[in-house]
């Protein structure tokens, strides 16, 4: 028995793993495209079976919905797009990638030195507010509210760092009689 040449909603989610919804979903934004029975059901010529897969596996690796389409746009409607029609749309695809790749980079090194810091202060961070003029000083807290001496304790001090910022130094519980 020869395959069918066309495919109801159902059994293009089921061969390519997609949802309904998504396939309707692709087909409002123009990605993929049906026609309708007299009985108004949508059916799916096979070639759109490889054109899921191309939208599933560049949606996997990043590449915008829109940027999908215009690329799609590019390749014959009716027939099954061939490995040459990969090669190109991944080719063009490549430097967008990269460009993608380096700016995730640059975020998790940034990520990286901001938790490094500390300071959790969004609106004073170097990363976010390049202008902060506390930055020069080093990373962490700047604009620390001190306690006040009552609620330091008894054997607190203040200790001046290289920088100038201060930090809160606690006796050890040996010298305040709490431990062994």
């Amino acid at each position: 028995m020869a395959p069918a040449t066309e495919l109801t909603v159902g059994q293009m989610a089921m061969r390519s793993g997609v949802a309904v919804s998504a396939l309707h979903f692709y087909e409002a934004r123009g990605l993929i495209r049906s026609h309708r029975t007299s009985g108004n059901q949508r059916r799916y010529g096979r070639d759109v079976l490889r054109r899921v897969a191309i939208i599933k596996v560049a949606q996997e690796v990043g590449i915008s919905l829109a940027e999908i389409g215009e690329a799609l746009e590019s390749l014959p409607e009716g027939r099954t797009p061939t490995r040459e029609d990969w090669n190109l749309l991944s080719t063009a695809w490549r430097d967008s990638l990269d460009q993608k790749i380096s700016q995730l980079k640059k975020l998790r090194d940034g990520l990286t030195d901001c938790i490094g810091c500390g300071c959790m202060s969004i609106d004073k961070c170097p990363l976010r507010n390049k202008g902060d003029k506390l930055a020069r000083e080093g990373t962490g807290a700047r604009r620390l509210v001190l306690p006040s001496p009552r609620s330091r304790g008894e054997g607190a001090k203040l200790a001046r760092e290289g920088t100038g910022a201060r930090r809160l130094v606690l006796p050890s519980p040996r010298s305040r009689g709490e431990g062994a």
